[in-house]
């Protein structure tokens, strides 16, 4: 007969614990898992993802009710435990149902610390701690404008960020000197303070909270020095407290959290303790990495492994989820008497480095602005590694310099930690990707947690995938088995050999197929358009299918028809050729599209031609590697919430770039608040009105692998976004891998690397000159334009033996 192991916490910690214990002996226990939240298990990490609306409540849920049914854990949600008899074994839930036990774990996790003061139980005074306090926060968000985040932690600035892009105007009330002063020191707390305000988030430093008005909702607050502010939601997020409350009616040992020794038990047989509610060595723990720590151990205990390594304590780090504020803290930065330190700061850029060292190895860390080193340095501290063979100041290096070179994670010892906020160490990531058969970063962290929460250790995920699986891994290279030669190696011999077409390209270079084949000839011709493109005659037949029809190919053999609608806008007039097109061909779909342009689905290929011909209209280009399309909100012009004008903006920055081909396809989007409604920060250049100017993004993907765009800087003209944005484009176009997004171009390139290049006046300025060039080239007819009169090359174009891709819409 199977013993009886009970969970009362229904959390990260003690589901993680429970998975591990099935990994080790699924057939061991018959399990019950007690929850307070009628949600089943969800990442609390990703709670901040939901309320920045970068993802759905669904999104986040790490377990769902499948899980514990397909492992035959019986779930008793949304009904907690409120006792426990130790003599017969036995836990009451609050609904008077008694589940008897064998083995106890007490994973109760924390309450959110509410201010004890006038006021706090009025309505519109929250904590964010769970899914509901999420949705409450987004449901005031829509009906009130003003809020208070009283906390500058890492929470609360999450927090604070979330309400502002739902297009609240938010004050962090803060009783530090400066923000998270618990993880940053003085310097990179100011540093981050000065970046959010740039964000437009509002401060007040030092500031003591006495009152909160109002009558039955909240109205404002009112400090210690007697100023007051005017609010209409208050979120507190000034820590924790381990909840710890059915312990002590039980009588276990308690100080701040539930005592427990090396192996997780606590005072009494048969219980033990795992997360933040629990206490080791005077330490409780707040953050994800150390309960999973803590979780392993406890599953080695009670599955009976033979050796169960005692548990020491945890270093800790701290990663902000914030666009644009980049960050990472480590180990002891606080009580730093006796130590030796390295600092190193750049105010040009706003980054900062200092290293804390004692007997020449690293105790404490503190990166602002440029984390690359973050998980390096950890891995240092955690394994006691001096510093000793290595240098400790660097200035002004060429971009890859320094340490941290040959670091690569391939190289790292199986035991170094990759995914720092899961706890996730190299060795376990190759075992899963070898035992399992995993072969993209989602299923490796969908096994191993790896990658889901921060997300920014899934690069070393991907090139440990790589590493293992080799070709069994899609990469994006651009080049075939035609040729053993990498992109820039083609794109240095076009140079130096001024080849100008693809057939010598391919002569040259001696490809093993003469005349190439259907993933280098797109590639190579787009190569040759960057490289010449005064020169170069653009190669109909070498560009794949869709983008010589000027229509996608549908999955049933038909074709899309998208024409152009700059920033989404449209007349009566085209609106009427499009309902007469689509009445007159029997058009089966008018739809719409995602890039707010009207497509008409269902074409016959054989009227593609006389469709064109009777819109004599262009292509919207929503099927070709090429600059598609800017999506915009109607903006200050129309919108109470906006602070600049979007549509203006979009169809200029349209009319610049249309027709202009990249490594693969690149989309804008325009928002004229942080509420960005057309999504821009999952674009590849999204712009954000702000009362300043306008937030650039860059780097975005909204596809199969989200991807947030980062925050490259805050332009204050229109002129000023143009210019940008012609930069990147072309940036992206002389650097960029054919099939490559401009996601992991970036994380490719580097972004800091990105950054400098485009902020620096003197490299923009000749970047422009090869994409003014470009743009000469191209024209207003060209391939990208099918308006033309000539019927035989009309009917050229669209003839094809066969599909060769298919279209997967815009």
């Amino acid at each position: 007969m199977k013993e009886r192991l009970v969970v009362i916490g229904n959390g990260m910690a003690g589901v993680r614990t429970v998975e591990e214990i099935l990994e080790r002996d699924p057939d061991r226990y018959e399990i019950t898992i007690i929850g307070n939240e009628e949600y089943p298990n969800y990442n609390r990490i990703m709670l901040s993802n939901v309320l920045q609306k970068k993802m759905t409540v669904d999104e986040i849920i790490t377990n769902p009710l499948d899980w514990y049914e397909e492992n035959q854990i019986f779930l008793i949600n949304n009904n907690p435990a409120v006792g426990v008899d130790t003599e017969l074994k036995t836990v009451t839930t609050e609904s008077g149902e008694s589940v008897p036990y064998d083995k106890l774990i007490m994973a109760t996790g924390s309450h959110p610390f509410i201010l004890p003061i006038p006021g706090a139980d009025k309505e519109g005074v929250v904590a964010f701690r769970t899914i509901d306090d999420t949705a409450e926060m987004l449901a005031a968000s829509v009906k009130y404008k003003k809020a208070v985040v009283i906390g500058g932690g890492l929470l609360g600035l999450e927090a604070a960020k979330g309400l502002q892009e739902q297009g609240m105007d938010v004050t962090v009330v803060h009783l530090a000197k400066w923000l998270m002063e618990t993880q940053l020191d003085e310097k990179a707390g100011k540093l981050l303070q000065a970046e959010l305000e740039d964000q437009g988030l509002k401060f007040l430093m030092e500031y003591s909270t006495q009152e909160i008005l109002g009558d039955q909702r909240v109205t404002g607050m009112r400090f210690s020095n007697e100023t007051e502010i005017e609010t209409d939601l208050i979120v507190m997020s000034i820590g924790i407290r381990p909840a710890v409350e059915l312990a002590r009616e039980i009588g276990l040992a308690v100080n701040r959290g539930i005592v427990v020794d090396d192996y997780m038990a606590t005072s009494l047989p048969d219980i033990y303790g795992v997360g933040e509610c629990v206490e080791h060595n005077g330490i409780c723990y707040g953050l994800v990495a150390p309960l999973f720590e803590q979780g392993k151990i406890l599953a080695d205990v009670l599955t009976g492994q033979a050796e169960v390594k005692a548990y020491q304590g945890s270093k800790t780090f701290t990663s902000l989820k914030v666009s644009g504020a980049d960050l990472y803290s480590a180990g002891n930065i606080l009580n730093t008497e006796g130590m030796d330190s390295i600092e190193a700061f750049d105010s040009a850029s706003r980054k900062y480095k200092k290293i804390f060292l004692k007997d020449g190895k690293i105790q404490g860390i503190v990166l602002y602005g440029d984390t690359d080193d973050g998980s390096r340095y950890y891995n240092m501290m955690k394994k006691g590694q001096t510093i000793e063979d290595l240098q400790s100041i660097a200035v002004l290096q060429a971009i890859g310099e320094g340490a941290g070179m040959g670091q690569d994670v391939i190289e790292w010892d199986d035991d170094e930690t990759v995914c720092g906020c899961n706890g996730v160490e190299k060795g376990k990531i190759l075992q899963s990707i070898r035992e399992k058969g995993l072969t993209s970063v989602s299923e490796v962290g969908k096994v191993t947690k790896a990658g889901t929460s921060c997300g920014k250790c899934k690069p070393q995920v991907q090139t440990l995938l790589e590493y293992e699986l080799g070709d069994a891994v899609t990469t994006a290279t651009g080049i075939c088995p035609c040729t053993d030669l990498n992109r820039d190696q083609v794109v240095t011999q076009i140079y130096a050999k001024h080849l100008t077409s693809t057939q010598a390209v391919f002569d040259a270079l001696e490809w093993r197929n003469a005349e190439g084949c259907s993933k280098c000839r797109p590639a190579v011709n787009f190569y040759l358009n960057v490289a010449w493109p005064e020169e170069h005659e653009d190669e109909r037949d070498s560009r794949v299918a869709n983008e010589r029809m000027h229509a996608n190919i549908q999955k049933d053999g038909t074709f899309s028809v998208v024409p152009r609608m700059r920033g989404g806008q449209t007349s009566p007039q085209q609106l009427m050729k499009l309902a007469q097109v689509a009445e007159r061909y029997n058009v089966p779909l008018v739809k719409v599209t995602g890039s707010q342009r009207i497509g008409l689905y269902g074409v016959k290929k054989e009227d593609l031609p006389k469709i064109w011909e009777e819109l004599d209209m262009i292509a919207a280009q929503a099927y070709g590697k090429v600059f598609r399309s800017v999506k915009t909100c109607v903006g200050q012009s129309f919108c109470r919430f906006g602070t600049q004008k979007t549509m203006e903006l979009g169809v200029r920055i349209e009319e610049n770039f249309e027709y202009i081909d990249t490594p693969h396809k690149f989309k804008v989007g325009v928002s004229g608040c942080p509420r960005s409604c057309v999504e821009s920060a999952v674009k590849d250049f999204g712009i954000i009105g702000v009362e300043n100017g306008f937030q650039i993004m860059i780097g975005g993907n909204g596809g199969t692998e989200l991807v947030e765009a980062q925050h490259l800087i805050t332009a204050e003209t229109e002129d000023e976004v143009v210019d940008l944005c012609g930069a990147m484009l072309q940036y992206y176009r002389e650097t960029g891998i054919y099939g490559e997004r401009t996601a992991p171009w970036v994380e490719r390139m580097g972004f800091e690397n990105v950054k400098t290049v485009l902020l620096d006046a003197d490299k923009r300025k000749e970047l422009w000159e090869g994409l003014n060039k470009a743009i000469a080239a191209k024209g207003r007819n060209d391939a990208w334009g099918p308006i033309t009169k000539d019927v035989d090359l009309r009917e050229k174009m669209y003839t094809i033996e066969k599909p060769e891709l298919v279209g997967v819409g815009e």
